[in-house]
C-alpha cells in the first residue's frame, strides 16, 4: 500500500487527526444469519457525509491482482436510511455504484452479500466459516478515502469462532476491528471459524514482533506442529534474505490459513498477513500448502513495500497496469522454492526439478518470441484469473509473468555469483529494501536497472542486462549458468519421441485436443487445431494415452507416423513427424561422474545453503 499508510496509522492510533478528518468516520457490522446459504447480512454507516449525493460503490479490483472481478455482482437488497431511520433515494449512475440523496449527514446502507468462494480474491461463507476478502465484501464511499473504519462481526449462535485479520483490534471485544483509512481496510482479509492458533516472537534489530497462524483445517494438532515448525524455518530464511523483517503495523503478521474440503487454492499478499487457501489437508499437501506460505510471506518485502509505483495508488474501480510484475511476482517465485530447500523443506533434487521445469517451459514456450518480460508484466489483467469466453492464443504468445520472472531471476543469480565475487541476488534483493522497501519510496524500471549497476559497480553489464533480458526477449544461458554452479541442465528423456505437447482427452476410443497446437509441436505442423479428434495412429486406434505410448516407443524423434483425424466433420489422414519430448532437468554435477572442485562447490553450497540472519 502507499506510503501514507504508516502516517495513517499513526493518526487512527494516536488520535492526531484534523478537526474535519475526525468528523467522517465508516461503521461496517457483518452478520451471517444465512451462512447456510452463503449469504452475509452487511451493514455500512457513513457519518460526516459533506456533498449532496454520496457516491457508494463496490470494488472492481482487489489489492494483489491486477484483472478486473467485478464484485457488485453479488450484492443485493441494497436500501440507504438516515441517522433517523429514514428511507433514503438511491440511484444507480452504472454497476457498480449506488448514488444516495436526501441524507441528513448519515447514510446508514444495508445488503445483502452472496459470497460462495472461499479463497484470497472473493469471499466464502457457510456455516463452517466465514472467509472475506475485503473488496469483495465492503461497500465503500467516494470521498471517504481518509476516514478511519471500524468493523463488528457478528458470529449469533457460532460462539467457537475467532476472526484472524491484521486490523487493528479493539481490546474489550475480540470480534470488533479498526482501520486507519479506505486502503488498509481494503487490503485487510479476515477468516472467522474455529481456527487453531500458533504464535510466538522474533527477536529482530532491538524489536520483539509476532508471527501468528490462524488455521482453519481437519487435520491433527501434530500436523499442525509440524507446520508451523517448518513455517518458523520459511520466516527465518526470508528474513536472512532481506537482513531483517520488515516492521509490521501493530507488531503482528498473521497467517490465514485454510485447507478445508472444497476450498480454491489461492495464496493473496497483504501488508501484515497473507490469505493462504487450498483444499490439499496438511497429511497430503504439507510441502505445498508450505510453499505458498513460503511465497506469500516473500511478498512482505517483495510487492508490500517494495513496490512498483505503476501499483501506486492501487485503483479500486480499474486494473493497474505493470511492467514490474517479472520482479514482483517472478522473483518471489524463485525465491519460493529457495526458501524451501533453505528450511530443509524440501532436498536439492526436488528444488533443482523444480527449477528445472520453470526454466524449461521458457525454453520450450513459443510466447517468449512475442513478448519481454516487461511485456508479459502488462499482460496480467487479462490473465490473473480473469474470464474471457472467446478462445484466445494465450497457449502460444505468452508466458506468466511469475514463470518467465522467475527463470530470469535463477539466471541473475547464478549470472551475480559467477562473474561477481560475493555478490548474489541476495545482495540484489537486500538494496532493493534499503533504497525502496524501508523508506517505501516505489520504484520504477529505470530504478531497478540502477541499483543492478550500483550493486555490480558495473553500469554497462546492467545496461546490457536489462536490454537483453528484461526488455528485450533474449534468454540466458542456462546450461552454461548451472554448470557454474555445479549442476547439470540436460533433456530429462533424451530420445523419447513426442506427439503431443497438448492436452487430449480420452473418450470412445479417440483423443480430442483440448486445447490450440503450440507453434513449432508436430500437431501444429500438421494443421490440427483445438476440438480437431485423433482417431487412431498408424491404424491402431487412441483408446488411451497408454495405447499412444505403446506406438510412440517404438519412435524416435524425427520420425513420421500417420494419424487419422477428423477436423470439423470431416475425416482424413495427415502425416506427422515426431519431436523430442522438450523436458529437461537440473541434476547435480557429481551424480553425471563429473568431478565437482572446491571452488564451484563452494558457489552452490553459499547460493543453496541455509542462511543465518546478519
Amino acid at each position: 500500500m502507499k506510503k501514507s499508510i504508516c502516517a495513517a496509522v499513526a493518526v487512527a492510533i494516536w488520535g492526531f487527526s484534523s478537526p474535519a478528518l475526525a468528523q467522517q468516520q465508516v461503521n461496517y457490522t457483518v452478520s451471517f444469519e444465512n451462512a447456510v446459504h452463503h449469504e452475509a447480512q452487511i451493514q455500512a454507516v457513513f457519518q460526516g457525509v459533506k456533498t449532496p449525493v454520496l457516491e457508494v460503490r463496490m470494488s472492481r479490483s482487489s489489492p494483489g491482482r491486477y484483472a478486473l472481478h467485478e464484485f457488485a455482482k453479488n450484492v443485493y437488497s441494497v436500501q440507504a436510511f438516515d441517522s433517523q431511520g429514514k428511507p433514503l433515494a438511491i440511484s444507480r449512475p452504472n454497476l457498480h455504484q449506488w448514488n444516495v440523496s436526501g441524507h441528513d449527514g448519515t447514510v446508514r446502507i444495508t445488503y445483502t452479500l452472496f459470497a460462495d468462494r472461499p479463497d484470497g480474491t472473493y469471499a466464502g461463507v457457510d456455516a463452517h466459516h466465514a472467509k472475506l476478502n475485503a473488496p469483495a465484501t465492503f461497500l465503500y464511499a467516494n470521498g471517504f478515502e481518509q476516514a478511519p473504519a471500524r468493523v463488528e462481526f457478528k458470529t449469533g449462535d457460532k460462539t467457537q469462532w475467532t476472526a484472524a485479520t491484521q486490523l487493528k483490534p479493539e481490546p474489550n471485544n475480540k470480534l470488533v476491528f479498526t482501520a486507519p483509512n479506505f486502503q488498509y481496510l481494503m487490503d485487510s482479509p479476515t477468516e472467522l471459524a474455529n481456527l487453531q492458533w500458533r504464535e510466538w516472537n522474533v527477536e529482530d534489530k532491538g524489536r520483539t514482533q509476532q508471527i501468528r497462524i490462524a488455521m482453519h483445517h481437519q487435520g491433527t494438532e501434530q500436523e499442525l506442529e509440524d507446520y508451523t515448525t517448518k513455517a518458523k524455518r520459511l520466516v527465518t530464511q526470508a528474513q536472512a534474505v532481506y537482513g531483517e523483517l520488515p516492521s509490521f503495523d501493530f507488531g503482528t503478521y498473521t497467517f490465514l490459513a485454510c485447507y478445508m474440503p472444497g476450498t480454491p487454492g489461492d495464496g493473496m499478499e497483504h501488508r501484515n498477513s497473507t490469505s493462504i487457501t487450498s483444499s490439499r489437508p496438511l497429511r497430503t499437501g504439507m510441502s505445498g500448502n508450505l510453499g505458498t506460505l513460503a511465497h506469500e510471506f516473500f511478498h512482505a518485502w517483495n510487492v508490500e513495500r517494495i513496490r512498483p509505483k505503476s501499483l501506486e495508488p492501487f485503483n479500486f474501480a480499474d486494473a493497474n497496469m505493470s511492467g514490474e510484475l517479472w520482479l514482483a511476482e517472478g522473483f518471489t517465485s524463485y525465491y519460493t522454492d529457495l526458501l524451501m530447500h533453505r528450511a530443509g523443506i524440501i532436498n536439492p533434487d526436488e528444488y533443482l526439478q523444480a527449477a528445472a521445469d520453470e526454466v524449461g517451459y521458457v525454453l520450450y514456450a513459443p510466447g517468449k518470441n512475442y513478448f519481454s518480460p516487461v511485456e508479459m508484466s502488462m499482460q496480467a489483467p487479462f490473465v490473473d484469473a480473469s474470464r474471457s469466453v472467446d478462445p484466445v492464443n494465450r497457449h502460444n504468445t505468452y508466458i506468466s509473468y511469475y514463470t518467465f520472472g522467475s527463470a530470469v531471476g535463477f539466471g541473475l543469480d547464478l549470472t551475480l555469483r559467477t562473474r561477481f565475487q560475493g555478490v548474489s541476488l541476495d545482495d540484489y534483493m537486500r538494496l532493493l529494501w534499503q533504497r525502496h522497501g524501508k523508506p517505501e519510496k516505489p520504484y520504477t524500471l529505470p530504478d531497478l536497472e540502477q541499483a543492478l549497476a550500483d550493486l555490480t559497480k558495473d553500469p554497462a553489464f546492467a545496461k546490457d542486462f536489462f536490454q537483453r533480458h528484461v526488455y528485450g526477449k533474449e534468454l540466458m544461458p542456462y546450461e552454461s549458468l548451472a554448470k557454474n554452479m555445479g549442476v547439470v541442465l540436460r533433456l530429462a528423456r533424451p530420445g523419447k519421441a513426442e506427439l503431443a505437447m497438448e492436452a487430449l482427452q480420452f473418450a470412445n476410443d479417440q483423443a480430442t485436443l483440448m486445447s490450440g497446437t503450440h507453434i513449432g509441436s508436430p500437431l501444429y505442423k500438421a494443421g490440427l487445431e483445438r476440438e480437431d479428434i485423433l482417431l487412431a495412429i498408424n491404424g491402431k486406434k487412441l483408446k488411451d494415452q497408454k495405447t499412444l505410448n505403446e506406438v510412440l516407443a517404438k519412435y524416435k524423434p524425427g520420425q513420421t507416423v500417420q494419424l487419422d483425424i477428423e477436423q470439423k466433420g470431416v475425416k482424413k489422414q495427415v502425416a506427422v513427424t515426431l519431436m523430442q519430448d522438450p523436458k529437461i532437468e537440473m541434476v547435480l554435477l557429481e551424480k553425471t561422474g563429473q568431478t565437482l572442485t572446491p571452488e564451484v562447490k563452494a558457489r552452490r553450497e553459499a547460493w543453496l545453503g541455509s542462511k543465518t540472519v546478519q
